[in-house]
């Protein structure tokens, strides 16, 4: 697959590798002690129905087995689903009929696992009822896992602040609300550790493929010099953004295309010398990130 090259950004062995520019890398107070490794999956959008347009719904449970097979050779530390996991229903006993299928076998990949809300999770469920289902807490929250800090975001909500379920939305007008930026906001601000970020719906564009008030979250994202990345979905598209000092990575859906090379899934790599790997497979395109202590060795 061609790959824009930009200024920063060079090849190595066939590998996409990006740098950000030496004042953009804070030396972080507190530096990874292992290396970290999670699997990540996005817009699965299972449904018992048939295809439409290029979306083949029923085919992504071969195409998680694929995955699976992979991740269970990797043994990473856990999954993450970066949303739309299953494809809307017409009634909530298919819905959840939709998720129990689905999250069953991504269940059985691995035992740690953390489930980011799309769009389509909510589109005819009530977030209690989808994180109830896959046994979820929040819809956002943070962790630590190895010396990095990990954050989970949630975009299901419309401009007025209502969260997002059984058909009270339009799919333009994700947005995180005050309550989840102050959350946020703090989070940040309690850490040293490098970050790193989990979303759905695009914090790196202003279309209708992103959160309405990116902007504001990327200002606290860049607030405290200390993230790192963020991992989206939603737009089905390889894609990579660097702002602000953050690489914003945009994965490919599973869903899209027939058969199970038309697949798309990664393992992400994080090196206690601060160097982000993604190892793409199939559709999913490769990156490394080198930090700046990394650069120096």
């Amino acid at each position: 697959m061609r790959l824009q090259i930009g200024r920063r950004t060079f090849l190595q062995n066939g590998t996409l590798m990006l740098t950000a520019a030496a004042s953009s890398r804070p030396s972080f107070a507190q530096a990874p002690n292992s290396t970290v490794q999670v699997g990540i999956v996005t817009d699965l959008h299972y449904a018992d129905k048939p295809p439409a347009g290029n979306r083949h719904y029923r085919e992504t449970l071969s195409k998680l087995d694929k995955a699976a097979e992979q991740f269970q050779r990797d043994k990473p530390d856990f999954l993450v689903e970066l949303g739309d996991l299953i494809d809307a229903a017409d009634t909530v006993e298919t819905e959840q009929r939709y998720l129990k299928t689905i999250n069953k076998k991504f269940a059985a990949i691995c035992d740690k696992r953390h489930y980011v809300l799309g769009n389509h999770c909510v589109d005819t469920l009530t977030k209690s009822e989808f994180l109830g289902t896959v046994q979820q807490e929040k819809s956002y929250y943070s962790f630590d896992h190895g010396g990095v800090h990990f954050v989970v975001l949630d975009a299901c909500f419309r401009s007025d602040g209502v969260p997002y379920q059984r058909k009270n939305f339009k799919w333009t007008d994700p947005n995180i609300p005050a309550a989840e930026q102050e959350w946020l906001q703090a989070d940040l601000k309690s850490t040293k550790l490098p970050v790193i970020v989990f979303a759905h719906q695009r914090l790196d564009v202003s279309n209708n493929h992103g959160v309405r008030n990116c902007a504001d979250i990327r200002k606290l994202l860049e607030a405290n010099g200390n993230v790192r990345a963020v991992f989206q979905g939603h737009s089905h598209s390889n894609a990579v953004k660097d702002i602000g000092g953050i690489h914003y990575c945009t994965m490919v859906a599973m869903v899209e295309g027939s058969g199970v090379d038309n697949n798309g899934y990664s393992l992400m790599t994080y090196r206690p010398d601060g160097t982000i790997e993604i190892q793409g497979f199939h559709k999913q395109n490769d990156y490394t990130w080198k930090s700046e202590t990394a650069s120096a060795r």
